[in-house]
């Protein structure tokens, strides 16, 4: 009997825990999450990126907050349109080249369908507003009265000067184009160009290099502070002791033309469209008995070069161009 019972009472038991597993499971249907579809929303929300942060960049004006990535950009200096190209970036607008209708040589199979906004002593406000651009990049050497108009147009981000800041510029660029990242890769390259022509160069870098520019009735020795100037001393060239010295040119009369006496000259003429002014002062003191006299032109070495490249450019593309003819011109010193 006592076996019977328990028997009977553990099947009653069991019974007991399965109903209430049954009831339970069906208490737990009406509070079960809902289903998968209806939380969609939340798992896109914290898939969705971020909003891009305002950027701070410093420049010569001041501070200029800038958002994300800027796509439409309007560029005011020459060296700004060759930093642009560099990174693979074409600008919607640029003021004109100082030499070409409108662009250099050397950039204008590049230049398709980018809108002419003046030059840069006087860019056109009105188109550059048409053209709606994201950012504006100039310099406070030539616009510094225009930048509270150019800033009402679009985050406007200005150099302090041009041509030896060739680099600080570029760098200065990439922050306000967030290309950071892609305007090192450049600048690698370009010291790598740098590198490779010190190796060929050899002991020619030792020679003394001389540089000027000449204008319609004027000449100027161009001393270390310039673009090309920047250029050689990074080669590692030496300079006449008249041009070894930090600043940017010194106007010279023709009878002071020795100090533009070294191992190698190098100069280029200024001439613009129509007037051919600064060839002729070239070749009137050139010839003159003065200049026939210096040591330069006695072992023909005075080279006449681009003056687009080595001069008015002023951008990293030019930079590289300048150190080609370098290595060309002093490939053929023997």
């Amino acid at each position: 009997m006592f076996t019977r019972a328990f028997t009977k009472g553990r099947i009653t038991a069991m019974l007991l825990v399965v109903l209430s597993l049954l009831v339970s499971a069906c208490g737990s249907q009406t509070t079960a999450p809902a289903p998968a579809a209806t939380q969609a929303p939340a798992a896109k929300e914290s898939l969705a990126p971020a909003a891009e942060e305002a950027r701070t960049i410093t420049h010569a004006m001041g501070e200029t907050k800038i958002t994300g990535t800027p796509q439409r950009i309007v560029v005011l200096t020459t060296q700004g349109t060759e930093s642009l190209l560099a990174l693979g970036i074409k600008p919607v607008g640029a003021v004109k080249s100082w030499i070409g209708d409108p662009w250099y040589d050397h950039i204008k199979d590049q230049m398709g369908k980018v809108e002419v906004v003046g030059d840069e002593t006087q860019p056109n406000m009105e188109l550059i507003a048409s053209l709606k651009p994201d950012l504006i990049l100039g310099t406070k050497v030539r616009q510094e009265k225009i930048y509270t108009q150019l800033s009402s147009i679009a985050p406007t981000v200005f150099t302090e000067n041009l041509g030896d800041s060739m680099i600080e510029n570029f760098e200065l660029y990439t922050q306000a184009l967030n290309k950071e990242a892609e305007g090192k890769a450049v600048l690698d390259a370009f010291n790598k160009t740098i590198e490779e022509a010190k190796t060929k160069l050899g002991d020619k870098t030792k020679m003394q290099v001389s540089m000027a520019r000449f204008q319609p009735g004027k000449v100027r020795a161009y001393l270390k502070n310039n673009f090309a100037g920047v250029i050689l001393d990074k080669i590692g060239f030496a300079r006449p002791e008249a041009q070894n010295k930090d600043e940017f040119t010194q106007d010279i009369a023709k009878e002071q033309i020795n100090l533009l006496d070294g191992d190698v000259f190098f100069y280029f003429t200024s001439d613009r469209e129509g007037d051919d002014g600064a060839t002729k002062t070239a070749k009137e003191w050139l010839s003159d008995p003065l200049a026939q006299n210096m040591k330069v032109v006695k072992t023909g070495r005075a080279y006449l070069v681009n003056e687009a490249i080595w001069n008015s450019s002023g951008g990293i593309l030019a930079a590289e161009l300048m150190v080609k003819d370098v290595e060309r011109i002093f490939g053929e010193i023997k």
